[in-house]
Formats: C-alpha cells, sequence, structure tokens
C-alpha cells in the first residue's frame, strides 16, 4: 500500500510539475508560426499554403505535447482557449508588423511570404508561391 502511494504521489506531482502549454516555446511558436502562414495566405493573391505540411506540422506539435506529458484533453483546452487564440494572434500581428506588413496591403503579405519562402524559414515551409 505504502508502494501505492508513492508511484501515485510521483505520478501526481509529475502532473502538476508541467508549465501551461503557452509556456512552452516551441508549441507557442510553432502555433504562431501557422497562424503566420495562415494570414499570408488568406491576404496575399500569389502565395498559398503547403496544407499537407500545416497540417503535418500541427499533428508534430500535438505529438509533441503529448510526448511532453500533457493530456489530449489539456492539449484541446489549450487549442480552443479563446484568451490563447487572442495571444496567439497578438504575437502573430506584431511578428507581421515588424517585419513590414499592414493590414489591407496585399503586396506588403506578399513580401513577408516571399522572404519567408526564400528563407525556408519555419513559416515559408508552409507556404509556396503560385
Amino acid at each position: 500500500m505504502i508502494r501505492l502511494s508513492v508511484v501515485l504521489l510521483i505520478v501526481a506531482s509529475a502532473a502538476v510539475a508541467l508549465p501551461p502549454l503557452s509556456k512552452v516555446d516551441s508549441i507557442n511558436d510553432g502555433l504562431r508560426n501557422v497562424k503566420i502562414a495562415d494570414e499570408i495566405r488568406s491576404n496575399c493573391p500569389s502565395i498559398s499554403a503547403r496544407m499537407i505540411a500545416a497540417w503535418s506540422r500541427l499533428d508534430s506539435l500535438k505529438r509533441e505535447a503529448r510526448g511532453l506529458g500533457y493530456s489530449n484533453a489539456e492539449i484541446d483546452d489549450f487549442v480552443s482557449s479563446k484568451s490563447d487564440r487572442n495571444r496567439l494572434e497578438n504575437e502573430a500581428e506584431a511578428y507581421m508588423t515588424s517585419n513590414g506588413v499592414s493590414r489591407g496591403n496585399a503586396s506588403s503579405y506578399c513580401a513577408l511570404g516571399r522572404s519567408e519562402i526564400q528563407q525556408s524559414s519555419a513559416i515559408g515551409t508552409l507556404l509556396r508561391e503560385r
């Protein structure tokens, strides 16, 4: 009985030790990059998404989170959280603005998209020129 209590205590403390997913840089950055790529392809008529690459990236992020010990419910809660979604959208907006994007200016989205594609960045690998 004592062994079972120790095991349960260890498992419980491990679960408590996980930071919120919003604090896991690789997950947060990955989702932000997908959001930026989506904004670029939605606002630039000459750039489209590599949808298989985007779905694969999202699946990879989910596998990574599970590998870190997060449950499917914790992952789903994070992804569906309005506050986290707003935070990621604000981060994406700040990145795009700092890289010359102006809302309503398609050519500024296209310029950023072409730059990301040319650099083969995490964002650029989710995009292609038509």
